[in-house]
C-alpha cells in the first residue's frame, strides 16, 4: 500500500481518523489537473504535492518573470525566463518524489481541453482571465469533472466548487462575462502578495475534502475573503437548470468581449519585418523599465486619453506580457476608429523574455 518512506512522509495524515490509510490511498490514486502555475497555482501545487496526490498535471505556457516573485514564492531569481510548469514540477519533485507530474507547456484551448480533462478526476482553476474560466467550466461539464475555482482581485478573493455531484456550475453564478475593461487583472492594478497564497490554499483544501470525502465542500456556495478586514462571507449559489452545455464555444475570447476578430502576429514574424510596423507597449511603467522590445509606450489605463499620440503611418502591433491586455487595447483603438491595421503580438512578451 505505502512504502516505509511514504508512511513516514504522510504520517500526520495517516494518524488522522478522518483520513487514515483509506483516505491517503484515495489521495495517492487521485489525478488532479491544475490550470495555471502562477499566483494561485503555486500554493495549490505545493499543498497538493505535500498531501500526496498521486498524479498532478499542470498546464501553463508562461515563463517566470521577476514581477512574479512578490507572490509566486515557489520560484526564485534563478528561475526567471524558464517555463513555470517545468520549474514547478522540478522543485516539487524534491518535496515529494513519490508522485507523478505531467507538465503541459501550452495554452488551454477548445482543441485540447476535452482530451486533457478526460485524463483527470478533478480540475483546479487557477487561471486569471474570463475566457479561460468559461472554457474550463464548459469542458468540465462535458467531461463530468468537478472544478475547484479561485479568483483574486487586489485584496479580495473568491473560492467555490462547481459541477460537483450535479451542483451549480460557473455559468450558474456568472451566466454572462463582465463588460470589457470592467475587471482588470493583477498585472494592471496589482495584488497583495499573500492573497494568492490564502486563496490557493483554500482551493487545495477543497480538493482534499472532495477526494477523501470529508467535511462539507463549497459546492453551491461562494466564499469571499477580504485580506484587509479579514471578513469572510458565504453566499448560496442555485443551480440554473435551464443552462445546457453540449459543446465548447468556438471563440471564448469573443464571448467575453476580449477580441473582435483581431489578427495576431508572432514575434518571429515581426523580427523579419520590423520596418513595416509601429509597436505599442501597453504594460505598466515598471514592466517597461524592466524589459521591452521597443516601440511607443502608453500604459493601458492611459490609452483612452493618449491614443492620438500614436502615429498612424504604419500598421500597429500592440503588445503586453501575455497578449491579453493588448487585446483590450486593440479593442479600445478600434472603438476610437484607429485608421491603421491593428495586430496583437501573439502570447505577448512571455515567450521571449
Amino acid at each position: 500500500m505505502f512504502s516505509k518512506e511514504e508512511s513516514i512522509q504522510y504520517n500526520r495524515h495517516l494518524i488522522l481518523n478522518e483520513i487514515g490509510n483509506k483516505g491517503q490511498l484515495k489521495l495517492k490514486q487521485a489525478k488532479v489537473l491544475v490550470i495555471g502555475a502562477g499566483g494561485l497555482g503555486c500554493p495549490i501545487l505545493q499543498y497538493l504535492t505535500a498531501a500526496g496526490i498521486g498524479t498532478l498535471g499542470v498546464i501553463d505556457h508562461d515563463v517566470v518573470d521577476q514581477s512574479n516573485l512578490q507572490r509566486q514564492i515557489l520560484y526564485s531569481h534563478n528561475d526567471i525566463g524558464n517555463y513555470k510548469a517545468k520549474v514547478a514540477a522540478s522543485k516539487l519533485t524534491l518535496l515529494n518524489p513519490y508522485i507523478l507530474f505531467n507538465t503541459y507547456i501550452e495554452h488551454l484551448t477548445k482543441d485540447n481541453a476535452i482530451e486533457l480533462f478526460s485524463n483527470y478526476d478533478i480540475i483546479v482553476d487557477g487561471s486569471d482571465n474570463f475566457p479561460t474560466r468559461y472554457l474550463v467550466n464548459d469542458a468540465a461539464v462535458i467531461t463530468n469533472k468537478p472544478v475547484v475555482f479561485g479568483s483574486i482581485f487586489k485584496f479580495e478573493g473568491q473560492v467555490s466548487v462547481f459541477n460537483y455531484n450535479n451542483g451549480p456550475t460557473y455559468r450558474c453564478l456568472f451566466p454572462n462575462p463582465p463588460k470589457p475593461n470592467a475587471v482588470p487583472n493583477c498585472s494592471d492594478i496589482g495584488v497583495l502578495g499573500v492573497l494568492p497564497g490564502i486563496i490557493g490554499t483554500l482551493q487545495a483544501n477543497e480538493v482534499l475534502k472532495i477526494i477523501c470525502d470529508i467535511g462539507v465542500s463549497l459546492s453551491g456556495k461562494l466564499l469571499t475573503f477580504n485580506a484587509l478586514s479579514m471578513e469572510q462571507h458565504l453566499f448560496s449559489i442555485k443551480k440554473d437548470k435551464t443552462i445546457t452545455i453540449n459543446a465548447l464555444d468556438n471563440n471564448y475570447s469573443a464571448f467575453c468581449n476580449v477580441t473582435n476578430e483581431i489578427k495576431e502576429i508572432t514575434y518571429e514574424t515581426f523580427k523579419t519585418q520590423t520596418k513595416n510596423y509601429n509597436l505599442l507597449d501597453v504594460r505598466t511603467y515598471i514592466e517597461r523599465e524592466s524589459y521591452h522590445i521597443g516601440g511607443f509606450h502608453i500604459p493601458l489605463d492611459e490609452l483612452g486619453e493618449r491614443y492620438k499620440e500614436i502615429p498612424q503611418n504604419k500598421p500597429l502591433i500592440v503588445y503586453c506580457k501575455s497578449g491579453m491586455r493588448s487585446l483590450t487595447a486593440i479593442q479600445l483603438l478600434i472603438d476610437r476608429s484607429f485608421k491603421q491595421s491593428l495586430l496583437n503580438l501573439k502570447n505577448g512578451m512571455s515567450i521571449h523574455l
